[in-house]
């Protein structure tokens, strides 16, 4: 296997290394000195970039005046301006809206400007020879106008005190010769308030100048925040709190990135604020990682090396510590190996990774990310486990965004262009695995955009799905026994409704006595998960239904295949298209000899029909090899702004209709949702023992067959189990309990101790089996408190 050379790039990051740390060291070139500026064109945008590199202070319009001041003069100069970025270490970036402000004052100041003869001394008197008030007049325009640039709340402000002034003495005026000069000054007063009055920055703040104090920037504050981003990234992030935000919640991941999530009483949605830990660094550090990712970048990383992204993430982990280590000596600052860590795994990020994403995944709450095109623009959104959608404080640039692009064809080995321009792949990053979704151009006219669904880290198992209320405990009871007895099932629902978690959720239910075959376009279910905790299991990957010119094995003869391997468990990620028709020919020879099981979007079983016959052309008699349709979907709070996934239907489609199920009573439901309890409830044709498939389940099998209520006993002990192992997690705080590991124990000892009350009584007696069970689980609930205590 390809092994990048990482001998080889640190011999070249150590030579370049010295010969930045030189340049950097030299004088600026005359463009960069205090306060230079260029003007950037970027398609439609017209960047204002300002160098402070040698400056003493930060720049801030919001908090410094000298800063606002500076920055006007400049949109004085340039015309069209679309936003301000000011380069010192990170970059400050100020958004279309707020640049547009500062371009209004800026023209407005200009077209004062050009009226001096307006504002001159010899303008403030009307009599000729009279100057007794022009001075003091001219000095006050003087001052309104000085601040105008660097505070023009301040001197809108001001000028409505004059002018409040004016008109009262205009009022007790007692010489009718001061009456023209004071109402001269009155009208160029006004005049003033009017032009400003007009602006978006005095109409925005006009309701909190009551009492305000020139020089007191706080309004400016609230007005003004840029996006920021260090020179070593290309995200931008909001790092600035909202100030009329109120805090719902906070965490921290890892142990250092801040998570803070925000609503306000204006807007229905969330924002997720995030501040990981390189933007907190000194200057210092900044600049190290920011001359350490310039030298890296030089060694682009091939499409052989992302055969192991693990392994190659190491060796740029190994050589750019080296790096940043000699950059810190150079530099001569002492960094603790803790540190030297921190800043090479902020390094790898930034270099062979993706950046915040990376960050934004290692939460285990989020589920999804989306970013949306035109890049640079819009910020990232996600979809919270507690909270919903969210918007973030999160900009994605365009230059990111080809990164991601470039990085994700290489690692999926498959292409994303005008030819092609949908990509969906996985991608393993450290702490978490995701699906990604790519769309590009002539599909996405505006460019690139993301979906990101973040996969648990642990598998989904019907404990946790109970305690999440998404299946009641009899729900999940009736699934296992489906299970073991071997049914045919589709998973259906909309996008988002948690079709792959709880077709995750049913293969931990089968044995692990038993070998399990999954077919995936995109790896999402969690094989190696099940491997690591000792099932027989194996992962076909096949090609996508929307690659065009693949390599890889289609869907369909990758189910055919699974075919000859042998008397397996078959999962299929999802059913799309034409593989429908293998998956078929595997239902009708699987069902009778293990479970077979996939996902499908509709919203009902009828919707599956109708997807499965009208759209995709399975005959209506192959359809009937589905045993069983579960209905898994979105539940909305009446006002509109929750949501919570739940099964709201266990449907069994029977065999004897010909032509249409919903007229020949093809479809009888054993479980439905009611959504005024908010639980999954059985049906009377569940209850009264008029199910076929479990009929069908119970003729094989000796202890069942002709003997209902022994059916119905066991999936009751099956839920009875699983509600008490739930209870029992809740009770004692251990959470780790509904995981996969605990809940694979469980299964097993009800399967042996089922096998033992047999042997024992002849039966299988639930209450023997309950009793034994509840013993079990009692003991291992001893040994558990006493590991952690």
């Amino acid at each position: 296997m390809f092994r990048p050379d990482g001998a080889k790039i640190a011999l070249a990051a150590s030579v370049t290394a010295k010969k930045e740390v030189k340049k950097r060291m030299a004088l600026f070139d005359g463009k960069k000195k205090v306060c230079g500026y260029d003007v950037i064109r970027e398609g439609e945008e017209v960047i204002l970039y300002i160098y402070c590199d040698e400056c003493t202070i930060s720049p801030s319009i919001e908090d410094n005046p000298l800063c606002m001041s500076r920055t006007i003069e400049k949109l004085m100069e340039v015309t069209g301006v679309t936003k301000i970025i000011f380069s010192q270490k990170r970059d400050y970036e100020y958004d279309t809206a707020q640049t547009s402000m500062l371009v209004e004052l800026a023209n407005i100041y200009k077209t004062l400007l050009k009226q001096k003869s307006l504002f001159s001394l010899q303008a403030m008197s009307t009599v000729p020879g009279c100057n007794q008030c022009s001075n003091s007049r001219y000095f006050e325009l003087q001052e309104i106008m000085r601040m105008f640039k660097g505070d023009p709340l301040g001197s809108y402000v001001e000028a409505k005190r004059i002018l409040r002034r004016e008109k009262i003495n205009r009022d007790k005026l007692m010489e009718d010769k001061c009456a023209p000069c004071v109402d001269r000054y009155i009208s160029i007063v006004t005049y003033i308030v009017q032009l400003l009055e007009s602006t978006a920055l005095v109409k925005l703040t006009q309701n909190q100048l009551a009492g305000f104090k020139v020089g007191d920037r706080t309004i400016y504050r609230n007005v003004f925040y840029p996006s920021i981003k260090p020179d070593f990234m290309f995200t931008k992030l909001m790092a600035n709190y909202p100030t009329n935000g109120e805090e719902l919640d906070n965490y921290t991941i890892g142990d250092d990135t801040e998570v803070t999530i925000f609503k306000f009483p204006d807007s229905t949605q969330y924002l997720y604020h995030l501040m990981p830990p390189e933007f907190k660094l000194s200057e210092e550090k900044y600049e190290i990682l920011d001359l350490a990712r310039k030298i890296m970048a030089e060694h682009k990383p091939k499409q052989e090396e992302f055969v192991d992204p693990e392994r190659m993430r190491q060796v740029f982990f190994n050589v750019g510590r080296d790096l940043i280590e000699e950059l810190s000596q150079a530099k001569k600052l002492s960094l603790t190996a803790k540190e030297l860590d921190k800043l090479t795994t902020i390094l790898v990020r930034y270099t062979v990774g993706f950046g915040l994403i990376e960050v934004l995944l290692q939460d285990e709450k989020i589920q999804d990310i989306s970013i949306n095109s035109p890049m640079g623009k819009i910020p990232m959104f996600v979809v919270h486990s507690d909270y919903d959608d969210c918007v973030t404080n999160i900009i994605p640039t365009k230059p990111e965004a080809e990164s991601w692009a470039s990085k994700m064809r290489m690692i999926s080995g498959r292409p994303l262009d005008e030819a092609d321009p949908i990509l969906d792949a996985e991608l393993e990053l450290p702490g978490a695995n995701t699906r990604v979704a790519v769309i590009t151009k002539p599909l996405n006219p505006t460019g690139l955009a993301y979906s990101f669904r973040r996969h648990r880290d642990k598998p989904w198992t019907l404990p946790l799905f109970i305690k999440h209320k998404m299946i009641s405990p009899i729900g999940a009871g009736l699934l296992s026994f489906l299970v073991d007895g071997t049914r045919t099932m589709l998973i259906a629902g909309t996008r988002s409704a948690g079709k792959s978690s709880l077709l995750s959720a049913i293969m931990i239910e089968i044995m692990r006595r038993y070998r399990i075959i999954t077919v995936e376009d995109t790896l999402e279910l969690p094989v190696n998960q099940m491997r690591n905790l000792g099932f027989n299991i194996q992962s076909m990957k096949v090609a996508s239904a929307l690659a065009h010119g693949s390599s890889e094995l289609s869907a369909a003869d990758g189910i055919r295949a699974t075919l000859r391997l042998g008397d397996s468990a078959l999962i299929v990620g999802e059913v799309r298209s034409a593989e429908a028709k293998a998956l078929y020919e595997a239902m009708r020879v699987g069902a009778a000899a293990n479970v077979v099981a996939g996902t499908i979007h509709g919203d009902s079983p009828y919707g599956v029909y109708d997807r499965v016959v009208n759209d995709i052309g399975i005959p209506k008699t192959s359809f009937k090899a589905t045993d069983v349709i579960i209905v898994a979907n979105p539940v909305r709070s009446a006002d509109g702004l929750h949501r919570f996934r739940r099964v709201t239907q266990i449907t069994e489609v029977r065999k004897f209709w010909e032509d249409d199920p919903i007229k020949e009573k093809g479809f009888v439901d054993l479980m439905r949702y009611d959504a005024k309890k908010d639980e999954l409830l059985t049906t009377s044709e569940l209850t009264n023992g008029e199910s076929d498939i479990l009929k069908a389940i119970a003729g094989n099998i000796k202890e069942f067959a002709g003997d209902w209520d022994a059916v119905w006993n066991n999936v009751l002990l099956r839920a009875q189990i699983k509600e008490t192992l739930v209870k029992t997690s809740i009770s004692l705080n251990d959470p780790d309990m509904l995981e996969a590991p605990f809940v694979i124990k469980s299964n097993d000892q009800f399967h042996i101790i089922s096998d033992k009350v047999k042997e024992e009584m002849g039966s299988l007696d639930p209450k023997r089996i309950f009793f034994l069970w509840e013993d079990w689980l009692k003991r291992e609930c001893k040994k558990r408190t006493i590991q952690s205590g």
